[in-house]
């Protein structure tokens, strides 16, 4: 991602937040922000970039904006009786400026809205990676398994659902904030996913969104001093992305885990994220983010890769398995029976796993490796070819086709 790009990524919470803080209406205030965005993309290149950009995106975005809210009661005073709907001066006024908030960042508040308790589960995941993450729909959609249509238009009525709630734009209550913490959590957990692993395109991973992911997480964490579960997810972050130098070659080729230079791991991002999960482990009750939190502070402490306590994982991987119901929890836990205590026991562990739906490219993979780790060359090559044929990512295609390739 340019430079370009990444500003705009980063300015369009903050710009959406300035918009429904100041006019209410979501989805609408969403609708303008993208054509703020589309406006900076094409005269910017041309005339440079403002010496404010959060405050040129405001203005264009409140411009539009104005122009739908007048727009949409224009078409209510024909639906209805013109005389009941004179419309608010403050939605028609022509041209409002809104003040640039400057250093406030209303980014949290907006994942809490998008959060809102009169959007299901999924919706609320949906539209805050839309809003808050900057995750195109086709992109949302991969993370969930499900068609592109699919995910649209679950987003479309989860900004019709926000707008009908007539939601203020503020920090909830604490009791109501609580019930909302799921979700947020594994909101945040998916944006990362998305920026340490790409669902699609030519690249492995996106530094921005991992680093984005990491910052709002520790914005919760200051609201949540004592959740543990905001502790694991944080710590799991840290311990993961701190590799992340060491995952491809010069090239973009993916690399292994077992295969990577452990001295390019970020060692500060190790320690932080140690010293955190073993800080929730010992005080607040355990959840799933910690024990994942637990499984990488496993990898990333050990100096080499087989010096990895795999029974150790194994252990952790069995106590997660009851805290969620996740098929890639039962794939990465059969990769460590395969390690810890054979391929075929691995193989074993996967055989739950072949009616789930829920199952993308990286059963097969996975399979290959556990296959070629028991010697059958020819079924391990098949499934590396079938797995590289499902994946959309090129990276891991490239990487996948290459196993293959050397077990020919």
């Amino acid at each position: 991602m340019s430079s370009f790009e990444l500003l705009l990524r980063e300015q369009a919470p903050q710009v959406l937040s300035a918009l429904v803080r100041h006019y209410g209406h979501f989805d609408l205030a969403e609708e303008a922000v993208q054509e703020a965005l589309l406006a900076a993309t094409q005269q910017w290149p041309t005339e440079g970039v403002p010496d404010n950009p959060r405050g040129w995106l405001i203005r264009v975005g409140s411009r539009r904006l104005t122009d739908l809210l007048r727009s949409e009661s224009a078409r209510r005073r024909r639906e209805e009786n013109a005389a009941q709907l004179a419309a608010p001066e403050e939605f028609v006024a022509s041209g409002p400026e809104i003040d640039d908030p400057g250093g406030r960042d209303d980014t949290l508040t907006l994942l809490f809205l998008c959060c809102h308790p009169a959007l299901s589960p999924a919706s609320q995941i949906a539209l805050t990676l839309r809003a808050v993450g900057g995750l195109t729909t086709a992109q949302i959609a991969a993370a969930f398994l499900v068609p592109e249509a699919t995910m649209a238009q679950r987003i479309s009525r989860a900004k019709r659902s926000i707008k009908q709630a007539g939601s203020s734009f503020e920090m909830p209550p604490e009791a109501e904030r609580d019930e909302r913490m799921g979700a947020v959590l594994h909101v945040l957990y998916l944006i990362f996913n998305e920026g340490y692993t790409a669902s699609s395109g030519t690249s492995l991973h996106s530094a921005e969104l991992t680093t984005e992911a990491i910052r709002l997480v520790r914005g919760v964490r200051k609201l949540l001093p004592d959740d543990g579960e905001v502790a694991g997810l944080l710590a799991l972050m840290l311990l993961t992305d701190a590799r992340r130098a060491a995952r491809t070659s010069a090239d973009g080729t993916l690399i292994p885990l077992a295969e990577q230079d452990r001295s390019k791991w970020n060692r500060a991002a190790i320690v932080e994220g140690e010293a955190m999960v073993s800080d929730a482990l010992s005080r607040t009750q355990l959840g799933p983010y910690q024990v994942q939190a637990a499984i990488a502070a496993v990898h990333d402490t050990a100096e080499r890769a087989e010096d990895t306590d795999w029974r150790q994982i194994v252990a952790l991987y069995d106590v997660l398995e009851q805290l969620v119901d996740n098929p890639m929890v039962k794939l990465n836990h059969a990769v460590a029976v395969g390690m810890a205590v054979g391929p075929k026991e691995g193989l074993a562990v996967l055989e739950p796993l072949e009616s789930d739906d829920r199952m993308n490219h990286r059963l097969e993979a996975v399979r290959a490796h556990l296959l070629e780790m028991s010697g059958d060359v020819a079924a391990a090559r098949e499934s590396y070819l079938l797995a590289a044929r499902r994946t959309t990512s090129m990276p891991e295609r490239n990487y996948l086709q290459s196993k293959a390739d050397r077990l020919t």
